[in-house]
């Protein structure tokens, strides 16, 4: 069921979608997690990798961070058939990307800080149907959290100016060699 709501959310988003075949709930950081995570990149060759903050209750929530975390690191090395185990990574070119950022996952407590944030204002519609695909996740108890994820989506917009923004954190410090790309912001 969650395969065909991912698929369905997937085709409002205008996506392509990938599922790795590792077991929901039982989602461990390993190096075969690690390399499934790293051939992904290795063949898609991304300039940005987001993940989840890993913060929160949810044992997979952890995991996923620590594997994508460690995956771009392995992405990035050459040399695995030189390495037992490796051979999920050794017909393909290294890969490294040119940042790593953290979403906020709405299934865990809000964030007091971020790095930066994206105004979604153009596309929340389309946003809150593709949450709306998940109706086994979001029925009996967890039918109230997408009306919590949308007021944590205006008041995240509230701080920088627009209707709805989803906030972000960075790796490591941003860089620009142009501030007149920041956007005006409320305060400054």
């Amino acid at each position: 069921m969650r395969r065909e709501e991912a698929a369905r959310a997937a085709r409002i988003l205008g996506a392509q979608r990938i599922t790795l075949e590792f077991q929901d709930r039982l989602l461990e950081d390993t190096p075969t997690t690690r390399m499934a995570v790293a051939a992904l990149i290795r063949r898609h060759t991304p300039r940005f990798v987001f993940t989840t903050s890993g913060a929160g209750v949810h044992p997979d929530h952890k995991a996923v961070t620590d594997i994508v975390t460690h995956a771009v690191f392995y992405a990035r090395l050459p040399k695995w058939d030189e390495v037992p185990g490796g051979d999920a990574l050794t017909d393909s070119e290294p890969h490294e990307i040119d940042r790593l950022f953290f979403a906020h996952c709405r299934m865990e407590r809000p964030w007091q800080t971020f790095d930066f944030a994206v105004d979604v204002t153009d596309v929340y519609q389309r946003k809150t149907e593709a949450i709306d695909a998940y109706r086994s996740v979001f029925s009996g108890p967890q039918a109230g959290r997408p009306e919590r994820f949308r007021a944590e989506d205006r008041y995240v917009g509230s701080l920088v100016g627009v209707e709805y923004a989803e906030p972000f954190k960075a790796r490591s410090p941003l860089l620009t060699t142009d501030p007149t790309l920041f956007v005006k912001a409320p305060f400054g």
